[in-house]
């Protein structure tokens, strides 16, 4: 699997450009803005878009997902059906945050955990992560030992849980039961700041950490 980060939004949250290197499908992960600059990237790596993924419902993550789905004309998959709420909620939530105006909208696929994604020829698997938010989703490519974890968890920190549906305790239990066992080799990319690994942030992250003598 390819991948090309991609910040957006004024809050930098990093929009990931993925791709199968045999078939050029690519699929975008969590367009919450700049969809020019998406775009551009889009036909600079001459890959064909194939559908949108999206971890949550927030919007920073999800702004520019409709309009670009109507105009490459592909489908949107996830987050789990938990987060509908906040679909519901892009006008409002847009207007809090400052974003440019945008429409409430629905994906056309809400995800379950253990569900697969088909690009190309690699699969996705879906990992239902609340906490963050109830219908949090993570991506994890077992094969290039790559996971896509939205705001769950972060480089020496953790996702927010002062948001509406947000549990504190439900994200630690997504960490520790979801991520951790799909082993510490795994690196990850989150919604924002540098990328890691389970395993280093089993180590240093204060707030989950658990080998800190290991």
């Amino acid at each position: 699997m390819k991948y090309l980060i991609i910040p957006v939004t004024p809050f930098q949250q990093n929009c990931t450009l993925i791709w199968c290197e045999k078939t050029n499908k690519a699929a975008v992960v969590d367009p919450g803005g700049n969809p020019e600059r998406i775009k551009a990237e889009i036909e600079k790596q001459g890959v064909t878009l194939d559908k949108i993924l999206l971890t949550h419902g927030h919007i920073d993550h999800v702004g520019a997902a409709g309009l670009m789905a109507e105009e490459f004309d592909v489908k949107v998959y996830g987050p789990h059906i938990g987060d509908k709420f906040l679909f519901e909620q892009l006008p409002h939530q847009s207007q809090t945050f400052g974003f440019p105006p945008c429409g409430s909208f629905e994906p056309d696929t809400y995800l379950e955990d253990g569900d697969r994604i088909e690009l190309g020829e690699l699969t996705l698997n879906t990992l239902h992560c609340p906490g963050h938010t109830p219908g949090h989703v993570v991506f994890h490519h077992a094969d290039s030992s790559m996971a896509m974890v939205g705001d769950v968890l972060f480089r020496g920190s953790i996702g927010r849980t002062d948001f509406p549906g947000s549990n504190h305790g439900q994200l630690l239990q997504s960490i520790t039961g979801k991520l951790w066992p799909l082993g510490e080799q795994v690196a990850f990319i989150p919604g924002h700041g540098p990328n890691s690994t389970f395993g280093e942030e089993r180590r240093s992250n204060p707030f989950v950490a658990d080998q800190l003598f290991a």
